[in-house]
């Protein structure tokens, strides 16, 4: 009998997490997908009808969530898809306590967690752990602050584990889409023409996160500007603070802002 392996995907109801979840089962894994609602959930499992799914409403960012995660995936687990997230846009002098701790806890503190929790799983199958971050956690976005934070957070947090659990067995792939289009580009539509983004499909983005994860790669960045942005960023951060700078500073984005922060 083939031993089929398992993904765990969290925020698999929609955007990134469902198109994951729709090529993992095209791959052949088996899936358990969490969110927070069972319909968008069921909606997700139903575009793969041939993948022996398990469906789980659970909330990663509290203990019992993860507690009922955790049971789910049992004693083994091959691949953990850390991808729940959520985005809050605009002057950081508009964002309230609870938009920052909405992201804080669901974008950094959440997947830290799980990860941890579901270490002993990963460690008996020789796992995988995907953390997907954003082009943004390595080029810090203008009105992005506190998403850009988080997301600096986990990619800080994906080559700590890497390295601490190196000779485990368990391997880290960092994967970092730029914007993508979900039902949260509602909340920066506004600033897509103005600060000249360029979005991806979330069937495109889902296609090259698992192509890096099955072939082990370290991290995964977009084709195109991006990735070249990102090894400048690196390298001379200071050019890319006069071009971002400038983006934002500019009255076409300043204007396009305002009904951002009002929301």
């Amino acid at each position: 009998m083939t031993y089929r392996k398992t993904v765990l995907i969290t925020g698999a109801g929609s955007g990134i997490g469902r198109a994951l979840a729709v090529e993992g089962g095209r791959l052949g894994f088996n899936l358990i997908i969490v969110g927070r609602t069972e319909a968008t959930l069921a909606a997700t499992a139903a575009l793969v009808p041939d993948a022996q799914t398990t469906i789980l409403v659970a909330d990663v960012t509290t203990s019992q969530g993860r507690a009922l995660i955790a049971d789910a995936a049992g004693a083994r687990l091959d691949i953990l898809i850390n991808n729940a997230g959520t985005l809050s846009v605009g002057h950081l002098s508009d964002m309230g306590d609870d938009a920052l701790t909405r992201m804080i806890t669901t974008n950094l503190t959440a997947p830290i967690a799980l990860t941890r929790d579901l270490l002993p799983a990963l460690k008996s199958a020789g796992g995988r752990i995907v953390n997907v971050g954003s082009v943004f956690g390595d080029i810090a976005y203008p009105f992005f602050a506190g998403y850009s934070a988080t997301k600096f957070g986990l990619r800080g947090f994906s080559d700590a584990i890497r390295r601490e659990l190196s000779g485990s067995g368990v391997t880290v792939t960092y994967v970092a889409p730029r914007a993508t289009h979900t039902a949260a580009e509602s909340e920066f539509s506004a600033l897509i023409e103005p600060m000249q983004m360029t979005l991806d499909s979330a069937e495109r983005v889902a296609a090259q996160a698992w192509a890096a994860i099955l072939s082990g790669k370290r991290e995964s960045f977009p084709k195109g500007k991006e990735r070249i942005f990102v090894k400048i960023q690196r390298l001379f951060p200071s050019l890319i603070d006069k071009s971002v700078g400038a983006q934002a500073r500019d009255s076409k984005t300043l204007s396009a802002l305002k009904p951002v922060s009002r929301a």
